[in-house]
């Protein structure tokens, strides 16, 4: 006979990135003048938000019809997701790149572009999230809940 799971056994990949998140945010904490953001940080930050997206997604679409409450929490979820990525997207082209123009075109890097640019991937997230968003939704503040419990 084998017993249940226990709670702490469950899902340990996303055991494993949230706390490598953690490690990742406690080193850069400690280090004596605070590196500032670059490209390559808000390019791996993007790319986790956009992970979490399509996750969110998954959660909220599979939650909708048995527990309808949880389904709009996770959706709402979900559009905040979208905003962050959107945000991190947005500061990447400010920041200095190494060529002059602030455009995103991997063709023009020296090593040639990458499997999957920011820009490449912020696109297919925005067709997801826009396939199930109004646009009222994406402007919309975050609400505040209390907890019940």
């Amino acid at each position: 006979m084998t017993s249940p799971p226990r709670a702490d056994d469950a899902h340990p990949y996303l055991r494993a990135a949230t706390a490598g998140v953690r490690h990742h945010t406690h080193a850069l904490g400690r280090s004596a003048p605070p590196e500032p953001a670059d490209r390559l940080h808000l390019d791996v930050v993007h790319a986790h938000l956009t992970a979490l997206l399509g996750l969110v997604d998954q959660l909220a679409g599979s939650a909708r019809s048995p527990h309808p409450g949880a389904g709009r929490h996770l959706a709402s979820a979900h559009t905040r997701l979208w905003q962050a990525a959107a945000a991190v997207h947005d500061a990447f082209h400010l920041l200095p790149s190494a060529s002059d123009s602030s455009e995103c075109r991997p063709e023009s890097l020296p090593e040639g572009p990458p499997f999957m640019t920011i820009c490449q991937r912020h696109l297919a997230a925005g067709h997801i999230v826009r396939r199930k968003t109004t646009p009222t939704d994406l402007d919309r503040p975050p609400h505040i809940t209390a907890c019940l419990r």
